[in-house]
């Protein structure tokens, strides 16, 4: 009876040091997490506000008539064709 109450003991201790070592572990990342997080969250911001100044740069060339003149089909005729290798 005795024997048991010890291997009892110490199965116990052994699976909450397991347990207590592997929440450390998980502990340990949280900071790495959170930096990510807000490396991540910074670089959405600059993704989105990439894309409103695209889409202003956009407007105004449309406004100013620069976006026709662009996209018009005379405007690649000057362009030699490609080279044959």
């Amino acid at each position: 009876m005795d024997g048991k109450a010890i291997l009892f003991i110490l199965a116990i201790a052994g699976v909450v040091s397991i347990l207590l070592f592997a929440l450390k572990a998980l502990l340990d990342q949280v900071p790495d997490v959170i930096e990510s997080a807000g490396r991540a969250r910074d670089a959405w911001k600059r993704f989105q506000k990439k894309g409103n100044e695209e889409g202003q740069q956009v407007g105004l060339k449309e406004q100013t008539g620069e976006a026709l003149a662009e996209q018009s089909p005379t405007s690649g005729r000057d362009q030699n064709p490609p080279a044959a290798a």
